[in-house]
């Protein structure tokens, strides 16, 4: 996909961050495209923020854990748009805590949203992408889903499970030769609310983490504007590049892993006890 003008883009988690950044440059773009979220008010926000460009924008509130919503949503855009080309898997949602202190309702509410909501995206838009001849899906995953941390098994989980999902579709893709391709997303530090509104408990203490220190680490590395990282997620779709990664973060864990896949364990529980 060369050009973005005349597409339809279907967007989740456009209310705020890269979902909404994403939105405004494709509409500046000439694309036209369906924002969800499941923020109200976010949504008018990035409504606003879109209408200086003359492009088609649909609305719609949708919780993305729940598959009868994404699909139902998937059926709006096409009737309403006549096609959809693009689908931004973006929405999701982040805590941390202790594997014994994290509740087996925390897992599956962690995983509702950042990983079922990226299959029934996935499931929902493909068949209408592969209807358009020229379609691209791309799945927000994390640098959480290319190394492992201590109090983030759940984030963990659902990041490692979009990008082996994204990995093996793109593959199948690749061979149907469907005019469809994929693309996985590894942020680094975005300056976007997840990071503000994810849950840390308590439970972490107890492996000598300060909770308000680790928040306080959280928003000096959280620097890249979500602007730069939507324009880096949408060259790297014109690229067709199967995986993107976003800062210099993102690419020193991608260093790491390759270097020393099973040693940065270690590396990370040492910096965990220098950083609190």
């Amino acid at each position: 996909m060369k050009t973005f003008k005349n597409k339809v883009a279907a967007i989740t988690g456009a209310g705020s961050g890269m979902g909404q950044q994403l939105a405004v440059l494709l509409a500046k773009a000439g694309c036209n495209v369906a924002i969800s979220d499941i923020n109200k008010t976010g949504l008018e926000q990035t409504v606003e923020l879109l209408k200086p460009y003359k492009v088609k924008v649909t609305v719609d509130v949708v919780n993305t854990a729940k598959q009868d919503a994404v699909y139902a949503w998937a059926d709006k855009v096409k009737k309403e748009h006549g096609k959809v080309n693009l689908i931004f898997n973006n929405a999701g949602i982040a805590m941390s805590n202790t594997v014994e202190g994290h509740s087996i309702d925390d897992y599956e509410r962690m995983m509702a949203v950042n990983f079922w909501g990226v299959v029934y995206g996935t499931k929902a838009f493909l068949p209408y992408l592969k209807e358009s001849g020229d379609g691209h899906i791309i799945n927000t995953s994390s640098i959480f889903g290319l190394t492992a941390q201590p109090t983030q098994s759940a984030y963990n989980a659902s990041k490692f499970a979009v990008r082996g999902f994204t990995e093996s579709l793109r593959q199948e893709l690749d061979m149907g030769k469907f005019g469809v391709s994929a693309t996985c997303v590894h942020p680094g530090g975005i300056k976007t609310n997840i990071a503000h509104t994810a849950e840390m408990s308590e439970n972490v203490a107890s492996l000598g983490i300060n909770t308000q220190k680790s928040k306080a680490m959280a928003d000096k590395v959280m620097r890249i504007p979500a602007s730069k990282a939507a324009q880096i997620i949408l060259d790297g779709v014109k690229a067709d590049k199967r995986r993107v990664l976003i800062g210099p973060e993102a690419y020193a864990v991608d260093g790491l892993q390759r270097l020393f896949p099973t040693a940065y364990q270690r590396l990370f529980t040492l910096g965990s006890k220098f950083s609190i």
